[in-house]
């Protein structure tokens, strides 16, 4: 069996790949939409794709096309299968929106960075609303940022699959490196008492919202 490209995805035809670049928050330059365009011409990638998690996928390239196109289009992978990060989904915040209270986008960016390729028992998923009124659907991801007058409330365990589940608020009114710390101390947790891709919100059923606020010092 011939093994799956890196950063790619077998399709259902089991012949053609899909790739997702990473968009950190979702944001791209124009160089970069230049380049999948470009790429998108020259090996006649069928299907052009803005997903859930507001990143593009390229779908139907032919296995050796792949490693060239990671080459012409030089941007990072975002990984879509394995256990890590899968994107932080952000919403433009105070930097546009006239209803933006904090720098959805600016920390947004600096959870990408954060966790760029660290392991985690399952994919995570981050929700990064730059107001109450939570554009990024933050509680159904697992682990939600909401920004508020007072400053930015933390919740964990949401899920918008098969089985949604509103994310339990952990903290509130918390600057941006209270925010961060937090964060930080929370995906170590999981990570260090969660099974095996077990998703932060079965594991929050299972451990309790009460035993993990104990845990946190919350």
């Amino acid at each position: 069996m011939t093994a799956t490209p890196d950063g790619a995805i077998l399709q259902r035809d089991k012949e053609t790949y899909a790739i997702v670049p990473r968009t950190p928050a979702g944001l791209m330059t124009p160089d970069q939409l230049d380049a999948i365009s470009r790429v998108a011409r020259k090996y006649s990638i069928p299907i052009l794709k803005i997903t859930s998690g507001q990143r593009f996928a390229l779908v139907g390239m032919k296995a050796e096309d792949v490693e060239p196109i990671w080459d012409e289009l030089s941007m990072d992978i975002g990984r879509a299968t394995e256990l890590c990060v899968h994107y932080v989904q952000a919403c433009p915040g105070n930097s546009v929106c006239k209803l933006g209270v904090d720098d959805s986008l600016g920390l947004g960016l600096e959870i990408e960075k954060m966790f760029q390729e660290e392991p985690f028992p399952a994919k995570v998923k981050f929700g990064v609303s730059g107001c109450p009124l939570c554009c990024a659907e933050s509680l159904v991801r697992d682990i939600g940022l909401i920004a508020t007058k007072k400053g930015w409330t933390v919740a964990v365990g949401g899920n918008s699959g098969s089985k949604p589940r509103v994310a339990d608020v952990i903290a509130t009114e918390l600057s941006k490196d209270e925010t961060l710390d937090l964060i930080r101390r929370f995906a170590e947790y999981y990570r260090g008492n969660s099974g095996k891709r077990l998703r932060v919100s079965k594991f929050v059923e299972k451990v309790g919202i009460d035993e993990i606020k104990a845990a946190l010092n919350l």
